[in-house]
Order: structure tokens, then sequence, then C-alpha cells
């Protein structure tokens, strides 16, 4: 900051000798202590790419700018580099984490007398044990979207027919022609519904062999561990692969650049479906009251119709869901949240230990073993 004002005074024609340049020190220092909460104003945030688009956060950005992001891959490499001091003031991970990063001490509780929309969270992510509220009624994890993971593919390519499981994915017949997520809760949704699991809370020893062997044939035919949307979205529409373990907003982006795709609901085993959202990450450097504008910004109902439309994915607040036209929601497939835990599998929070058995046995699968 010295730097940048020194060169604008420079950039004057003004004289910088040492006594004027000991002046500007001084007044530069001043300046830091009289109004500290200016430079703690913009948040840093530790999320997903993509969410950074101003339109998910328009009051927020209204009011103080742009906040600074930071990108993750998948809330395993997030995990990691808090753990290791990273500081930021939020952070986006699942439903399946939360559990996971309160345990480590990553998260402060949140104050929900200062989120206008608590009250206003769909009623079956707020009926979510242990999700929102710890069993003592702390608050720990704001929702903000949701949606499916699924079978996408090319039209041209593949046919309906052609994908009446995801067993099919495992078929030699699709060799080189398959990408999943580098994203080991995506994964293993994939590897336990193939299985016939219903239940992530509940998965048994034998239940995650059996989803673990799946995935390793699966990965026989894998052309593209992918770790982004816009990377898979290349992919699809380059005609590198035909058929992905898919978000909705891949087919959401493609089919509106005039790409042949759609996505595959009605498999044997059914669909993935999560919920995301934001923490409050301990020790945070930003402003607390710039947190809360930025918390209120992302769950404001005006946010919902543009998060269904543009990204395919439902909004957490019931009350701007509730206002979007019918068919908009029925295009994308989000008319009712509660129906859909019912009948998909759903990325609740899970025992930590159970995670950590996910995620070391995915990185030997990717490795071929």
């Amino acid at each position: 900051m010295v730097t940048r004002n020194a060169d604008r005074l420079e950039g004057t024609g003004m004289t910088t000798g040492p006594l004027t340049r000991l002046l500007l020190a001084a007044s530069l220092g001043v300046a830091a202590l009289t109004f500290p909460a200016a430079a703690q104003d913009k948040l840093t945030i530790l999320d997903w790419p993509g969410y950074e688009a101003p339109a998910l956060h328009p009051d927020y950005t209204a009011r103080h700018g742009e906040p600074n992001f930071t990108f993750f891959a998948d809330e395993d490499e997030a995990f990691e580099k808090l753990r290791a001091g990273f500081k930021a003031d939020l952070s986006h991970p699942c439903a399946t984490n939360v559990v996971k990063w309160r345990d480590a001490g990553l998260l402060q509780p949140l104050d929900t007398a200062r989120i206008a929309a608590w009250n206003d969270i769909v009623p079956g992510i707020r009926g979510i044990d242990n999700l929102m509220t710890d069993k003592d009624g702390k608050a720990w994890f704001l929702p903000f979207d949701w949606g499916n993971t699924l079978v996408t593919y090319r039209t041209d390519k593949v046919q309906p027919a052609d994908i009446p499981s995801l067993k099919v994915l495992a078929d030699p017949a699709f060799k080189g022609r398959i990408s999943i997520p580098d994203n080991v809760d995506a994964a293993y949704a994939l590897g336990l519904l193939a299985v016939g699991v219903k239940d992530v809370q509940t998965v048994t020893e034998e239940q995650f062999q059996a989803a673990s062997a799946f995935l390793r044939e699966v990965h026989k035919n894998v052309r593209l561990y992918w770790t982004d949307n816009t990377q898979l979205g290349q992919a699809l529409a380059g005609g590198e692969v035909d058929v992905a373990w898919a978000w909705n907003e891949t087919a959401n982006a493609l089919k509106g650049q005039g790409v042949p795709v759609a996505v595959k609901k009605d498999t044997a085993e059914g669909i993935a479906s999560w919920v995301c959202g934001y923490v409050h990450l301990k020790d945070g450097p930003g402003d607390v009251d710039a947190v809360y504008d930025f918390l209120n910004a992302v769950t404001a109902p005006a946010v919902s119709t543009y998060m269904v439309t543009a990204w395919g994915y439902g909004h957490a607040n019931g009350a701007g869901m509730a206002a979007i036209d019918k068919t908009a929601l029925e295009a994308a497939g989000h008319t009712n949240f509660e129906e859909t835990m019912k009948t998909s599998l759903f990325a609740a929070p899970i025992d930590p230990a159970m995670k950590q058995k996910f995620v070391a046995e995915f990185e030997k699968i990717k490795s071929g073993y």
C-alpha cells in the first residue's frame, strides 16, 4: 500500500526527497491506525470456482464491492488448506463435510439473529439432522444451493436406452468415454448408488467395499476425472467424453450453448442429491458486519431465480423458490426438495471416520490400485 501511494505522489510532480518520504510514511502510518476497519471490509472467501459471480451476491457488491475469492477443487483440499493455516472469512462446504469441519475446530457459530433468511430456509433442509445446527441448537451452517449429481450424456452419441443403469458406466463398451468428478463425495455417491445404498449415513463396511469395487471398474473406462464444470463442459462439447457423472450446472450451461446433451434421471438406481452452504471460519480476518452482509446477500430471495435459471440448481431460500415461475422450476427439476430427498441418495452429514475411508480409497482407485 505504501508503494502504490508513493508512486501516485511521485506522479504529481512533487519532490520525494528524504524528508518528504519520511512525512509520507508517517502520514500513511497514521491513516492505517485511524482507519483499521476499512482494510478489513473486503472479505476473503474460500469457494468453488464460479461462485464468484456477482449475480449470486448483488446486495453485497452494491455495498462493499467484490470480495476476494480463492478457490478449491473439492472440500478435502479446502479442509487441508485451512488446517495448514490459510485464513479466510467464509467457505462453502457441502452437507457431508460440515461435521468434519466443525469437529476440527475450523468454524465459529453463526448468529442467526443477523441472518434474515434463516427461518425461510427450505423446510426439508432445515429438518436435516446435525446440519444447520448441532444437537445443542448452536448454528454452524447456512444452506445456499442444492441440486443433483446424475448421468449427463451426448444425445448425438448415446441413446437413453443405452443407459438403463449406472452399472453401464463400468461396461467395457464405454472404455475411454466416461468422466466422473475428481471429488470423493460425488464419486462415492455414484458407487454407493450403484450397489443399492439408499442412506449415506448408515453405510456398512460391506457396502463401502462394494462401492469401491464398482468405482475401480469405472476407473477402467474413465477418460477424465473432472475438477470443475468448465473443464467437464469443454470435454463434452469437444467430444472428448460422451457420458459423465455431473452436477445440474453442466447440462444447463451446455444446452445454452447449443451442445446436444441431456440428463438421465431414471436409471434403475436413481440419482444423488446434495446441499451446500456457507460457514463462518474461525479467526477470519474480515469485518464481521461484512460477513453477515454477504450471508444475507447470497440467501436473499432475489437470488433464487438466477440460481435456478442460470445454474440449474435450487436455492435454499424457500420464499424465493416459491416466487419462481412454475415452468422454470419444472424445467430445472426443482419443484420439491422433500421429494428430491425421498427419491435420491442424499449427501447428508456422515461420520468423519467413514469419510476419511472414502478419501483414502478414492486416491488409490484414481491411481489404478
